[in-house]
Order: structure tokens, then sequence, then C-alpha cells
């Protein structure tokens, strides 16, 4: 998923009871409930007597995850949407196997509400349910049963009704306007972090995987979507104006995964040149905003399947701009959703920033189509890998596809110098969060994750080498396909596709906040350079103060002059200081660290080194990106040793209203006449 995080939007609190549908036509009305059923409380909960009298509110329980006695195998699940009362009914039968006997079956559920509820054991009679009992601070519900339910495998069939909300998560109404003008409303998904609970009772974490029967049905004048193809549609015999759809069965897959959309839509489709169907959906009459998307998902899944050598597992991938949307985009398996400004592009009024902003978005969501989606995360902790990786591929990918973007340099100013700034505050936080509760999941859906995390991948893969990281890749994908996979994993098959000590560099990145600043002197030694690197953390506060400093295993790779875009030299900084020999450099030669400004810490040059790298910056043979990957470190030098921010903000304004390289060299000459003199007094 890729969030807007400047545009986050706060789900606001439900606590009614759903309203029963006008019109039942499937689900029987609590009257027709089997005899022996008993609900026990009031679905969202009531203070308790000793509560009220004392005045205050029982504490909140610590958070548990799903008993393990009972899982599922498929959900057989029939939706049927009231896009005028904006409730929906919905029947599940759902395959499970029971693995230690219990009279019980725990599920999560939230906003839902039961009407029956029974378990079939395989070749056995049905049994009723005879309780619901909901815990609304968990959002989970126990179906009690009369007798143990032995081990072995069962159906589980669930009639229950819900509300098509209006809060942009769960199973919600999305409110778009025809070309004439006419307000109506679709029906859409937002499942992700945990409400597919909020469509249908289920076990609602990733690691509980199962296959997915979906039939939906809708009037006969809408488009309805899911994860799969269609594989019949028919008239609904109790209503003309209603058509049943049924979709092919999914993989295997999480819940957070599913999706399914009823709405008027327009579309336009290709075909990717590994036989995949793609389509991208768009409002009616936008159908040539929807070009430029399917240009990008058309070209894209080719590359994924080249990069990971391994098949996109779908028939079909759709793409679908959403007219009420809280994130950017959705990685739903075969059916992916976006805010509309995040896929649609206007042929005549669009510029080029707005196109490679939709070609990132495309090419992150289907790249979770592999990394998350074919190989999930066993629990929300890891949640950061399976973001950074999209956030960094999705760069790569567009390389790929439109070189003359230059996208490496945009990612720099955008990801990782953001990056960067926020991780050097005191309130920064490790890339990997310890998740409990669910609901601390939107806490880590921030910069450190996405853009730190991106930008930490990029430097591991760097350091590994493209070759070696797709073999490691490769492996993972095979191991883990259709299963669950934490940060570990991935650790494991690239340490054994490099024989390096992946594990060990990347916990100390992912397991602590901040950076490092490595400074740097040199010594010219016969026609050899002799390097002095330390490292020590870097924070925007000033110097760091802890008796413990924090330290990092830091790959820095090393240019010259004589090649400035090519790694003349590759070291490991696994300890607070180290000598490094650069052999073979003149001492007409500059030296410059970190070249494609790949890894994540920020340096700190003597005024040697510095006054030897004006002749790359006057000439321009330092590379764009290293330029401006070095006026970003002299900028953050700047405001750590003197009070120069007013100067600082200044010099950004310019920068940012001209572009001009004697502008830029002028600046970066100015840096670092400042650098040397406040070396100087100190």
């Amino acid at each position: 998923m890729l969030l807007l995080l400047s545009r986050r939007v706060s789900p606001t609190s439900f606590a009614k009871r759903l309203a029963r549908p006008r019109k039942p036509l499937a689900v029987p009305e609590p009257s027709l409930l089997h005899p022996g059923t008993q609900v026990f409380g009031a679905k969202f909960g009531t203070v308790s007597a000793s509560a009220k009298r004392t005045g205050t509110m029982p504490e909140r329980r610590p958070f548990v995850r799903l008993p393990t006695d009972v899982y599922p195998v498929n959900y057989g699940l029939c939706l049927k949407p009231d896009l005028v009362d904006f409730t929906f009914e919905g029947k599940l039968e759902g395959k499970v196997e029971v693995t230690q006997g219990t009279n019980q079956i725990v599920m999560n559920c939230a906003d839902i509400d039961i009407i029956t509820a029974s378990f079939v054991p395989e070749g056995g009679d049905e049994i009723n349910a005879t309780g619901f009992n909901y815990q609304n601070e968990d959002e989970k519900v126990t179906l009690s049963f009369p007798s143990v339910l032995q081990n072995g495998s069962g159906t589980l069939k669930i009639d229950f009704v819900g509300e098509l909300n209006d809060k942009m998560k769960g199973f919600y109404r999305s409110k778009y306007a025809t070309p004439s003008g006419e307000i109506r409303y679709a029906a859409v998904t937002q499942f992700e972090a945990t409400d597919a609970r909020r469509a249908f009772p289920c076990w609602d974490e990733p690691a509980i995987k199962a296959t997915f029967d979906i039939t939906l049905i809708v009037p006969k004048d809408r488009v309805a979507l899911s994860n799969m193809n269609v594989i019949d549609r028919k008239p609904y015999p109790e209503d003309d104006s209603l058509v049943e759809v049924k979709f092919a069965t999914t993989p295997i897959m999480s819940t957070y995964l599913v999706a399914f959309v009823i709405g008027e839509y327009d579309f336009v489709e290709s075909q990717s040149s590994d036989g995949v169907m793609v389509r991208v959906y768009t409002p009616v009459g936008k159908a040539e905003q929807g070009k430029f998307a399917l240009e990008v998902a058309a070209k894209t899944l080719p590359f994924y399947k080249e990069y990971f050598n391994v098949p996109y597992p779908l028939p079909k991938i759709d793409l679908i701009a959403i007219a009420d949307f809280a994130a950017g985009a959705m990685e739903n398996w075969g059916l992916v959703t976006y805010r509309e400004t995040a896929l649609l592009i206007d042929p005549k009024n669009s510029c080029s920033s707005s196109r490679q902003w939709v070609a990132l978005v495309v090419g992150h969501e289907l790249a979770h189509q592999w990394f998350g989606n074919l190989v999930t995360m066993e629990w929300w902790t890891h949640l950061w890998l399976n973001e950074g990786f999209a956030s960094w591929i999705e760069y790569l990918c567009v390389d790929h596809c439109f070189p003359e973007y230059d996208i490496w340099t945009q990612f720099v100013s955008a990801d990782y110098t953001r990056a960067l700034d926020l991780d050097a505050l005191d309130n920064s936080h490790p890339i990997e969060v310890n998740v409990g509760h669910p609901s601390e999941v939107d806490e880590i859906f921030d910069a450190i994750s996405y853009s730190k995390g991106a930008s930490v991948i990029r430097m591991l893969h760097n350091y590994i080498g493209d070759e070696d990281f797709r073999k490691g890749m490769h492996s993972y994908l095979l191991k883990f396909q259709h299963k669950n996979a934490s940060t570990e994993d991935l650790w494991e098959c690239l340490e054994q596709a490099s024989g390096k000590p992946i594990a060990a560099v990347m916990n100390s990145w992912t397991k602590q906040m901040g950076f490092p600043i490595i400074v740097v002197d040199q010594d010219q030694q016969g026609n050899d350079r002799v390097l002095k690197i330390s490292q020590q953390k870097f924070c925007a506060s000033g110097p760091h103060d802890g008796e413990d400093c924090p330290s990092w295993m830091v790959p820095i790779s090393i240019c010259t002059s004589e090649d400035p875009s090519c790694t003349k030299l590759k070291v490991l900084l696994d300890k607070p200081e180290a000598t490094v020999v650069v052999p073979s450099t003149g001492p007409d030669q500059w030296i410059k660290l970190n070249p494609g400004t790949v890894g994540f810490y920020r340096i700190q040059y003597s005024s040697g080194m510095l006054e030897c790298l004006l002749p790359g910056i006057r000439d321009l043979t330092l590379l764009p990106v290293d330029r401006l990957g070095l006026q970003n470190d002299l900028f953050s030098l700047l405001h750590k040793q003197a009070d120069m921010q007013e100067e600082k903000n200044r010099i950004e304004r310019v920068l940012g209203a001209i572009s001009s390289p004697d502008l830029i060299q002028r600046v970066l000459t100015f840096s670092l006449s400042v650098c040397q003199s406040l070396s100087a007094e100190h």
C-alpha cells in the first residue's frame, strides 16, 4: 500500500447497531434463528455495572492473536450490497480444518451482525451455534456450539448483514458524479491492515491464508470486479434487476488482499508481452486518462517477471481509480485500487511530474503482486520490508521503463533526503518496530518505513550486487511462495546467494534508529591514497552525547576522478574507525565516498579533501546525483555546526526556483568555504 503521508485520513469512530435491509432476500430475520440460539450481550458492548459505580473504565486487555485450533482452507463468500440503503447481506460457507477438539470458533468480526451460524463436520450432521459472543474491543466474535467439534474437516456456515460505511475502510461506499452531474455511489473495499473483518467474519491475520470463491449479487447495469476473472454471470432469480457474478477461485492468500468493487466504470485494456490481460478502469467518460497507466502496467509486469524469474501467478490484473480513497493505492491481488490522482493522466493537461508519479505508484503496487502477495509477511512487524522493498524497486522499474526520467536523482531528492532529515531527529524510530495489537499498524505507515526502508534496501542492493541480489530474491520467492515469511528469511536467502553477512549488516540499520556520519581524512603515500575513516551517530540536535554511541556496519563505496561513475573500491566499516588504502591514486586525483549517493549516511570531509573536490564541481565531472548528495551533506553540517538555517533556507529557495549549473557551483563553493572556516576555528 502506498500512503500519501501528508494527506492521511483519520477514520471516524463508529458505534451504532446496523440497520436491517429493507428488502432481505437471502438472510433470515432474527426471529428465524435456530430455537436454541442465544445472543450473549450487545454486539457493541456495554459498560459493566461495577464500572458504572466506580466511574472507571475497565483496563484494556492485552492483545492475543487468534487461536489455532480451527483454521480456514477456503472461503465461499456471497455478498449482496444495497447501493440505496448502504447495507449488505452476506453468506459465508467456509471449508475449515479443526486441529484440536473445541466447542467454540473464534474469528475476527467488526461492525457485522451475525444472523445464523452452523458447523457441518465432513460426513456428519449440521451443528447449529448456540450463541455469538462479540468481543468488541478486540474485534472478535466467539461462536459457541452445544458439542465439541472433533478434529477434521468441516464447513462453517454464517449468514450476516453489515453496512456500506462511509469510513473508507472495510466494505464502504464511494461517492461519485455521473457525466450528467447525478450523484451516485459505488461499493468498494480497503482491507489493509485489518478491515476485511468489516466485510465478512474471517481469520483476519496475514499468516492465516486460504483460497476464496467470491460471488457478488449486483445491479445488472454495474461493473463487478474482484481479485480473479469472472467465470459466470447470470440473472438473479429473485430480482430481475440484479445479476449474480461468480469469480474464479483465488490462489491461497491473506484476507487483507481480498477486494471487490461494484460501480460504473469505463476501461482500456491491453495484454502484456507475457500474456497477462491488463485493464485500467476509470470513471465513466475518462477512459482516455487510463492509457498511460495501462502502458506502464503492460511494461512493468514483464520486467518483474524477468527480474524475479517468477511469472505473475494470476490470469489478469485490473487497476481501478476510486473516487473516495484514503491511501494512494492498495495492492489487492489482481485488483489494485488507486486514488484517482495516482492513476489517471489527462494527456492534454498533465505535467511530467504527474506522469512520473503515476509510473512510480503503478510500479510500487505491481511489485507487491510478488513481494507481499505471493510471499506475505508473517505479522505486521515485518510491514516495513513489504513497503520499503516496493518503494525501492518502483524506482528500479521506472528507470528500466523510462530511462529518460533520470529517476534515481529524483529518488535522492525526494525519498533519501527526506528520510535522512527525519531520521536525524531525536523522536525518530527504528525501521522495524514490534507490532502487537493491529491498531498499532497505522503508526508505522510513515516515511521511516517507506523512505528510509527504500534507502537501506537500495544500499543493500548496491552492497550485494545486482546479480547476487536477483539470485537471492528468486530463491526467497520460490521457497516461500503462497506462504508467509519474516525479514530474517529474506536476509538468509540473500546471504546464501552473496556469501556476505547480510543479517548482521541489515540488523544494524533496521533495529536501531538513526544513521552515522562518516568522517574522512586522507594522506598521500607514494602512488596510493590512505583514508582514515570513522563513524559516529549523526543528530540534528548536535553531537551525540550518550555514553553508548551506536555504530553501524556501513557499506562504503569509493570513486576517484579517474572514473566518477565507477566504484573503484568497496569496504565494510564494521567498527568505529578504520584505515583504507585506495591504490594507484595520484595526488592530482580527487576521491569521493558514496558515489551515486547510495549509502544511507552523511559524510564530513577534511578541508583538504573538500578542496580537492572543487575541480570536479566546477567542470561538472562530478555527476549530478553526487553534487546533490554533497550539497545536502554540506547544508546539514552547516546547520549542525553554526546558526546558518536562515542562509540555508534562502539558498534552497533560490535553487528551487532556478536550475543553473553555475549557480549550484557557486553555492557549493560557498558552502565549502564556510565549512573550511568552521574547521579552522575549531
